[in-house]
Order: C-alpha cells, then structure tokens, then sequence
C-alpha cells in the first residue's frame, strides 16, 4: 500500500533520518565505550544500533513509492565525551522518541488511515521503550564504573524489540519467532 498523505510521508521521512543517525551515533560511542573499558555496554549499543536499524528500514520500506529526492529534517544528540554522557545522550534520544516524536507521528498516521506508516511508528515507539529501559540501566552502573551484566544482547530483526540474555520465544511487539532474533 502506497503513502498516499504529504504529512505522513514527511514524518516516515523525519523517522527515518533520526533512527539512521541514532544507528551512526550508537556505532560511534560503542566504540568509545569499548575503548573505555566497557565491553558489554559496547554490545549493548551495537546490538540497539542494529535495532535503529530495523527501525529505518522499515520506515523506508513504507515509503517504497515515494522516489526523489527529499531534504530530510530530523533532530540528533550530538557529542563525544565520556560513558555516562554518551549513555545520557541516547537515552535523551530515546525519550523524545517516546514521549513526543512517535506519539504524534501515530496520531497522524491514524487519522490519515495510513496502516503501514502506523505499523511502522508503532513497532519503533514499542520497542524505543526496551532501549531506554537498557540505557537507564546502563548509566546507573557506568556511574558506578561497572559493565553491564550481561554478556549477550538479542534484538527482533523485524521490529527492533530488544532484550539481553535470551531471545522470548514470541516477539511481545510484533509475533516473529524468538529463533529470528539476531545475537549480539
């Protein structure tokens, strides 16, 4: 089904460059965080850096009709410092996808009856709320000096879902089988 509304096709748009830049972002502070003697947190952001991903892709798929050239207006933390204010900036990140970005891009896509488009937000607003919950956690325990617990991170290749030490045997997001997630 093709987008057939310019606003929701502005904000599949908007949604797709903020979760491509939160991808580059995650790459770049994991690295920082391996290089700072944080190895799991390192995991942690590449396996939700996978996951923003999953998020883009999906958003870009729903926009398969839509071909040309677009500027594409979407917010980004910026920054490289140490391992708590990295964590601190995708956690902001996170939150604004949670509490205002998808909430309004799921309102319009309802009211324009654009069901891909509301798949879409929905799956990343559902499965950014797992991120900041790890986020969180990460920044109480960096502050403390310590890694994460967890040695293995497992994210839904379909929706971004992502949870550590075991992939569930269902999605709680959007069904696919445990056995599809990806190992990080």
């Amino acid at each position: 089904m093709a987008v057939k509304n310019a606003m929701t096709a502005d904000f599949l748009r908007s949604a797709y460059g903020g979760e491509s830049m939160a991808r580059m972002r995650y790459s770049i502070w994991s690295g920082a965080a391996e290089k700072d003697g944080y190895p799991k947190i390192a995991r942690m952001y590449n396996a939700i850096s996978y996951a923003e991903m999953v998020h883009a892709k999906n958003h870009f798929t729903v926009l398969k009709d839509q071909v040309g050239d677009n500027t594409v207006a979407a917010g980004g933390v910026f920054g490289l410092t140490n391992i708590v204010e990295n964590l601190q900036g995708a956690l902001s990140g996170e939150l604004h996808e949670i509490e205002q970005m998808y909430p309004v891009y799921m309102e319009t896509a309802k009211f324009q009856e654009e069901k891909d488009a509301q798949r879409s937000f929905h799956y990343a607003l559902e499965a950014e709320k797992n991120h900041a919950d790890l986020f969180k956690k990460a920044i109480e325990l960096a502050q403390q000096e310590k890694d994460m617990d967890s040695d293995k991170f497992y994210v839904c290749p379909i929706c971004g879902h992502t949870v550590e030490n075991g992939a569930p045997d269902k999605c709680p997001i959007c069904g696919a089988k445990g056995e599809l997630f990806k190992e990080f």
